[in-house]
């Protein structure tokens, strides 16, 4: 099974400083959805791990949550894609659980679910703990610059990789899934992608 494991505020969609707290609210990245569908064609199965404190603190409820998913699924189905779970902590800092990022526990429950060893899975996020949790758990770490990395210099990217060895670092999720796919192809002793050539060439 291709598996890749999304982190979702600042990496599928926007972030705010004050929490994702309504679907309103939830507003996807530009090129985002097109790169889970892209990826999805080409094999992957795509989750997504998401810290969702905002539960715990009061900001919002599972129905609303559920509402936010829902939008997620909706749009990503117009452009034929699909993420096949969300798995999510609802904690609080203070409730000290193991699937908090940048605890690994939700990553284990991922790897339960389908039955995978999660060694050099891709796991994708915009911050420190995103890396910390897939790396805890073996997967591949890999840094998209939206979401809150967006506004750190290089000097902040160069220090926060350092403390997660082996990541990579890519503009958006746009960017990851064309390197994911040309690397897997280059894996496999494949041509380059004609389409994504063309797409990288258009752009």
């Amino acid at each position: 099974m291709k598996l890749v494991i999304l982190d979702r505020d600042g990496t599928i969609n926007e972030d705010r400083d004050d929490y994702v707290k309504s679907p309103d609210e939830w507003i996807p990245i530009p090129g985002a959805l097109e790169a889970i569908a892209r990826l999805n064609h080409a094999g992957w199965h795509a989750v997504v791990a998401s810290n969702q404190s905002g539960i715990g603190r009061g900001l919002f409820d599972m129905s609303t949550l559920n509402a936010m998913h829902l939008k997620l699924h909706q749009l990503l189905a117009k452009q034929g894609g699909r993420i096949d779970a969300v798995f999510f902590c609802p904690h609080t800092p203070s409730d000290g659980c193991d699937c908090r990022k940048p605890m690994p526990g939700l990553f284990k429950q991922i790897g339960e679910r389908y039955g995978v060893d999660l060694t050099q899975v891709p796991v994708v996020g915009d911050v420190l703990r995103d890396l910390q949790a897939g790396s805890a758990a073996g997967c591949q770490p890999h840094l998209v610059r939206t979401g809150k990395a967006a506004r750190m210099s290089d000097a902040q990217i160069d220090e926060l990789c350092a403390q997660v060895p082996g990541t990579r670092v890519h503009q958006d999720l746009d960017a990851f899934a064309d390197w994911l796919i040309a690397h897997e192809r280059e894996v496999l002793g494949l041509p380059a992608d004609p389409e994504a050539t063309g797409r990288k060439r258009d752009a």
